[in-house]
């Protein structure tokens, strides 16, 4: 059971979020926050595996809350709910630790897909906001300055699928290894190549023409 944590001032959404993320599907929500104030609390307390978080919010918003609660011991990974206009608000939730970015109106398997990609301990990036997300990543940290030549043909293969968005079971099913073994390339890969996380890898995928926008 995936436990998750909703932070949304609307209810109306926390609403629709539980409904999605329904507990015959293997997710329970543990806790609804309306504020970012009250997400350290609340976090402390219910121990969720993920927590979704809106960025805009009355008094501490989505971006000082994730900076707050990644300040933590051994911290949730955060999908962040954001909107089409919000380039400056994705930069200082990069900054602060997010994981995921998904617009407020993806359909609910994308939803699904996403928290469970966090809790499985990757990342999540719906395809509308991805040039949004690494001009906001690029302007955030500097590019790495290793070159993919450094990678093994299959490691390279691994990239390429990163830079797409797929996980790392979608990955191992494309190629024909198991999960482990992608997971073994991953850590290579951000080794080889300087990268901290999945978003650093996505962009250097795109940079470096691994993979090409549609």
């Amino acid at each position: 059971m995936i436990k998750v944590l909703l932070v949304d001032d609307q209810e109306l959404v926390r609403s629709g979020l539980r409904r999605i993320l329904r507990r015959k599907d293997g997710f329970a929500v543990v806790g609804e926050c309306a504020d970012g104030a009250e997400v350290e609390a609340a976090a402390a307390a219910e121990r969720p595996d993920v927590v979704v978080m809106d960025l805009r919010m009355k008094h501490v918003d989505g971006i000082e809350a994730t900076r707050r609660l990644q300040a933590t011991a051994d911290p949730p990974p955060v999908l962040v709910l954001t909107t089409f206009d919000d380039d400056q608000l994705l930069s200082g939730a990069l900054r602060a630790g997010a994981s995921g970015f998904l617009l407020k109106d993806s359909p609910a398997e994308d939803v699904i897909r996403g928290v469970r990609s966090l809790a499985a301990g990757e990342a999540c990036l719906d395809p509308a906001v991805t040039g949004r997300v690494l001009n906001a990543y690029r302007s955030a940290a500097p590019p790495p300055e290793a070159a993919a030549d450094e990678l093994t043909s299959r490691e390279h293969d691994v990239l390429a699928l990163i830079g797409r968005g797929l996980s790392n079971g979608e990955i191992a099913s494309e190629l024909g290894i198991s999960e482990v073994t992608v997971k073994s390339h991953v850590g290579h890969i951000f080794v080889k190549l300087g990268l901290r996380d999945r978003a650093a890898a996505i962009v250097y995928a795109f940079d470096h023409r691994i993979v090409t926008p549609k």
